[in-house]
Protein backbone atom coordinates (compact mmCIF):
# COMPACT_ATOMS: atom_id res chain seq x y z
CA UNK A 1 0.00 0.00 0.00
CA UNK A 2 1.26 3.41 -0.81
CA UNK A 3 1.57 6.67 1.24
CA UNK A 4 -0.41 8.34 -1.36
CA UNK A 5 -3.41 5.47 -1.30
CA UNK A 6 -2.76 5.39 3.13
CA UNK A 7 -3.47 9.43 3.04
CA UNK A 8 -5.79 10.27 0.57
CA UNK A 9 -8.20 7.26 0.06
CA UNK A 10 -8.38 5.54 3.04
CA UNK A 11 -7.68 8.51 5.83
CA UNK A 12 -10.48 10.51 4.68
CA UNK A 13 -12.93 7.77 5.33
CA UNK A 14 -11.45 7.01 8.55
CA UNK A 15 -11.58 11.05 9.39
CA UNK A 16 -15.26 11.48 7.95
CA UNK A 17 -16.25 8.28 9.91
CA UNK A 18 -14.90 9.41 13.33
CA UNK A 19 -16.41 13.04 12.80
CA UNK A 20 -19.38 11.99 12.50
CA UNK A 21 -19.72 9.00 15.35
CA UNK A 22 -17.87 11.36 17.78
CA UNK A 23 -19.60 14.34 17.08
CA UNK A 24 -23.35 12.52 17.11
CA UNK A 25 -22.18 10.76 20.50
CA UNK A 26 -21.20 13.71 21.97
CA UNK A 27 -24.17 15.72 21.06
CA UNK A 28 -25.98 12.52 22.65
CA UNK A 29 -24.25 11.90 25.72
CA UNK A 30 -22.24 15.14 26.60
CA UNK A 31 -24.62 18.02 25.26
CA UNK A 32 -22.85 20.56 27.85
CA UNK A 33 -19.84 19.96 26.50
CA UNK A 34 -20.39 21.31 22.30
CA UNK A 35 -19.55 24.53 23.33
CA UNK A 36 -16.81 27.23 21.95
CA UNK A 37 -15.84 27.93 25.76
CA UNK A 38 -15.56 31.33 24.76
CA UNK A 39 -12.64 33.23 26.68
CA UNK A 40 -14.37 36.83 26.23
CA UNK A 41 -14.71 37.80 29.38
CA UNK A 42 -10.90 37.17 29.86
CA UNK A 43 -9.70 39.54 26.69
CA UNK A 44 -12.29 41.12 24.20
CA UNK A 45 -10.09 43.31 21.95
CA UNK A 46 -7.90 40.88 20.24
CA UNK A 47 -9.85 38.55 20.04
CA UNK A 48 -12.49 40.92 18.53
CA UNK A 49 -10.16 42.06 15.87
CA UNK A 50 -8.55 38.53 15.03
CA UNK A 51 -12.15 36.49 15.28
CA UNK A 52 -14.08 38.88 12.47
CA UNK A 53 -10.83 38.74 10.41
CA UNK A 54 -10.15 34.58 10.10
CA UNK A 55 -13.83 33.70 10.73
CA UNK A 56 -15.17 35.67 7.69
CA UNK A 57 -12.40 35.25 5.87
CA UNK A 58 -12.52 31.67 5.98
CA UNK A 59 -16.45 30.91 5.31
CA UNK A 60 -15.97 33.18 2.05
CA UNK A 61 -13.04 30.80 0.98
CA UNK A 62 -15.19 27.84 2.15
CA UNK A 63 -18.03 28.86 0.31
CA UNK A 64 -15.49 29.87 -3.04
CA UNK A 65 -14.24 25.63 -2.42
CA UNK A 66 -18.18 24.88 -2.42
CA UNK A 67 -18.74 26.43 -5.46
CA UNK A 68 -16.03 25.47 -7.36
CA UNK A 69 -16.71 21.93 -5.85
CA UNK A 70 -20.78 21.81 -7.10
CA UNK A 71 -20.07 24.26 -10.10
CA UNK A 72 -17.03 23.17 -11.61
CA UNK A 73 -18.14 24.29 -15.39
CA UNK A 74 -19.93 27.64 -13.83
CA UNK A 75 -16.52 28.54 -12.74
CA UNK A 76 -14.50 27.69 -16.17
CA UNK A 77 -17.15 29.92 -17.98
CA UNK A 78 -16.12 32.34 -15.42
CA UNK A 79 -12.58 32.24 -15.74
CA UNK A 80 -12.79 32.19 -19.54
CA UNK A 81 -12.51 35.80 -19.33
CA UNK A 82 -8.74 37.06 -18.38
CA UNK A 83 -10.20 39.89 -15.79
CA UNK A 84 -12.51 37.80 -14.22
CA UNK A 85 -9.80 35.09 -13.71
CA UNK A 86 -8.08 37.63 -12.19
CA UNK A 87 -10.36 39.11 -9.93
CA UNK A 88 -11.21 35.71 -8.91
CA UNK A 89 -7.33 35.04 -7.78
CA UNK A 90 -6.78 38.26 -6.52
CA UNK A 91 -10.56 38.37 -3.88
CA UNK A 92 -9.16 34.38 -3.24
CA UNK A 93 -5.87 35.35 -1.69
CA UNK A 94 -6.54 38.64 -0.32
CA UNK A 95 -9.32 37.01 1.84
CA UNK A 96 -6.65 34.16 2.64
CA UNK A 97 -4.20 36.78 3.69
CA UNK A 98 -6.93 38.59 5.96
CA UNK A 99 -7.90 35.29 7.82
CA UNK A 100 -3.95 34.19 8.28
CA UNK A 101 -3.98 37.88 10.31
CA UNK A 102 -6.69 36.94 11.64
CA UNK A 103 -5.64 34.21 13.10
CA UNK A 104 -2.08 35.35 13.83
CA UNK A 105 -4.01 37.33 16.23
CA UNK A 106 -5.88 35.01 17.83
CA UNK A 107 -2.62 32.77 18.14
CA UNK A 108 -0.79 36.03 19.87
CA UNK A 109 -3.70 36.18 21.94
CA UNK A 110 -3.40 32.75 23.45
CA UNK A 111 0.18 33.38 24.03
CA UNK A 112 0.60 36.86 25.27
CA UNK A 113 -2.67 36.88 27.66
CA UNK A 114 -1.95 35.01 31.04
CA UNK A 115 -5.86 34.45 31.13
CA UNK A 116 -6.20 32.96 28.20
CA UNK A 117 -3.19 30.62 28.23
CA UNK A 118 -4.28 29.30 31.63
CA UNK A 119 -7.95 28.29 30.10
CA UNK A 120 -6.19 27.28 27.29
CA UNK A 121 -6.06 23.19 26.04
CA UNK A 122 -3.58 20.75 24.70
CA UNK A 123 -6.58 20.38 22.09
CA UNK A 124 -6.66 23.99 21.03
CA UNK A 125 -3.09 24.53 20.58
CA UNK A 126 -3.19 21.46 18.23
CA UNK A 127 -6.00 22.66 16.58
CA UNK A 128 -4.17 26.52 16.57
CA UNK A 129 -1.38 24.83 14.71
CA UNK A 130 -3.58 22.93 12.24
CA UNK A 131 -5.36 26.27 11.02
CA UNK A 132 -1.90 27.86 10.51
CA UNK A 133 -0.66 25.04 8.29
CA UNK A 134 -4.28 25.52 6.67
CA UNK A 135 -3.84 29.18 6.26
CA UNK A 136 -0.26 29.62 5.32
CA UNK A 137 -0.01 26.37 2.91
CA UNK A 138 -3.22 28.01 1.32
CA UNK A 139 -1.50 31.28 0.89
CA UNK A 140 1.93 30.20 -0.24
CA UNK A 141 -0.11 27.64 -2.51
CA UNK A 142 -2.37 30.67 -4.17
CA UNK A 143 1.11 33.06 -4.59
CA UNK A 144 3.27 30.11 -6.23
CA UNK A 145 0.77 27.69 -8.16
CA UNK A 146 -1.19 30.37 -9.15
CA UNK A 147 -4.89 30.39 -11.15
CA UNK A 148 -5.69 27.47 -8.61
CA UNK A 149 -9.42 28.43 -9.67
CA UNK A 150 -8.81 27.24 -12.57
CA UNK A 151 -6.91 23.68 -11.79
CA UNK A 152 -8.80 23.19 -8.68
CA UNK A 153 -11.77 22.11 -10.88
CA UNK A 154 -9.80 19.73 -13.45
CA UNK A 155 -8.06 18.11 -10.59
CA UNK A 156 -9.66 18.09 -6.78
CA UNK A 157 -13.45 18.90 -7.89
CA UNK A 158 -13.03 15.01 -9.67
CA UNK A 159 -11.14 13.89 -6.51
CA UNK A 160 -13.43 15.12 -4.08
CA UNK A 161 -16.57 13.60 -5.97
CA UNK A 162 -15.15 10.21 -6.67
CA UNK A 163 -14.49 10.39 -2.38
CA UNK A 164 -18.15 11.27 -2.10
CA UNK A 165 -19.30 8.23 -4.69
CA UNK A 166 -17.50 5.82 -2.94
CA UNK A 167 -14.93 5.21 -6.03
CA UNK A 168 -11.80 7.08 -4.67
CA UNK A 169 -9.45 8.03 -7.26
CA UNK A 170 -6.15 9.30 -4.91
CA UNK A 171 -4.12 9.05 -7.97
CA UNK A 172 -5.58 12.52 -9.06
CA UNK A 173 -3.91 13.98 -6.54
CA UNK A 174 -0.48 11.89 -6.58
CA UNK A 175 0.75 14.25 -9.15
CA UNK A 176 0.73 17.47 -7.42
CA UNK A 177 3.45 19.43 -5.71
CA UNK A 178 3.76 18.61 -1.76
CA UNK A 179 2.46 21.91 -0.79
CA UNK A 180 -0.89 21.08 -2.17
CA UNK A 181 -1.42 17.90 -1.03
CA UNK A 182 -0.23 19.19 2.46
CA UNK A 183 -2.77 21.35 2.18
CA UNK A 184 -5.26 18.76 1.14
CA UNK A 185 -4.12 16.52 3.58
CA UNK A 186 -4.60 18.63 6.56
CA UNK A 187 -8.31 20.00 5.99
CA UNK A 188 -8.74 15.48 6.22
CA UNK A 189 -6.52 15.87 9.31
CA UNK A 190 -9.01 18.83 10.54
CA UNK A 191 -12.21 16.75 10.02
CA UNK A 192 -10.22 14.09 12.40
CA UNK A 193 -10.00 15.91 15.45
CA UNK A 194 -12.91 18.40 14.78
CA UNK A 195 -15.31 16.28 17.12
CA UNK A 196 -12.66 16.33 19.71
CA UNK A 197 -12.49 20.38 20.12
CA UNK A 198 -14.12 23.10 19.93
CA UNK A 199 -14.66 23.26 16.76
CA UNK A 200 -17.68 21.18 17.12
CA UNK A 201 -19.78 23.90 18.73
CA UNK A 202 -19.73 25.04 14.90
CA UNK A 203 -22.90 22.20 14.75
CA UNK A 204 -24.69 24.12 17.46
CA UNK A 205 -26.74 27.02 15.34
CA UNK A 206 -29.70 28.17 17.25
CA UNK A 207 -32.13 26.91 14.08
CA UNK A 208 -34.64 25.98 17.40
CA UNK A 209 -35.15 29.82 17.71
CA UNK A 210 -36.75 30.15 14.57
CA UNK A 211 -39.70 27.81 15.48
CA UNK A 212 -40.52 27.47 18.88
CA UNK A 213 -43.30 29.56 20.64
CA UNK A 214 -42.66 32.69 22.30
CA UNK A 215 -41.34 32.76 25.16
CA UNK A 216 -43.36 33.89 28.76
CA UNK A 217 -41.83 36.68 30.84
CA UNK A 218 -43.37 35.49 34.44
CA UNK A 219 -41.82 39.20 35.55
CA UNK A 220 -44.05 41.32 33.40
CA UNK A 221 -46.93 39.27 34.27
CA UNK A 222 -46.42 39.86 38.06
CA UNK A 223 -45.91 43.37 37.15
CA UNK A 224 -49.10 43.83 35.56
CA UNK A 225 -50.82 42.45 38.40
CA UNK A 226 -49.21 44.37 40.64
CA UNK A 227 -50.19 47.89 38.65
CA UNK A 228 -54.05 46.83 38.17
Amino acid sequence: MSWNTLLFMIFPYVATVVAVVVTVYRSIYRPFTVSSLSSQLLERKKLYWGSVSFHYGVVIILLMHLLALLFPKGLQLWNAVPIRLYLLEFSGLALGIWSLVGLVVLVWRRISDARVRTVTTSMDVIVLLLLLVSMISGVLTATTYRFGSTWFTAVFSPYLWSLIVLQPQPELVAPLPWIIQLHALNYFILLFVFPFSRLVHIITLPLGYLIRPWQVVIWVREARARAD
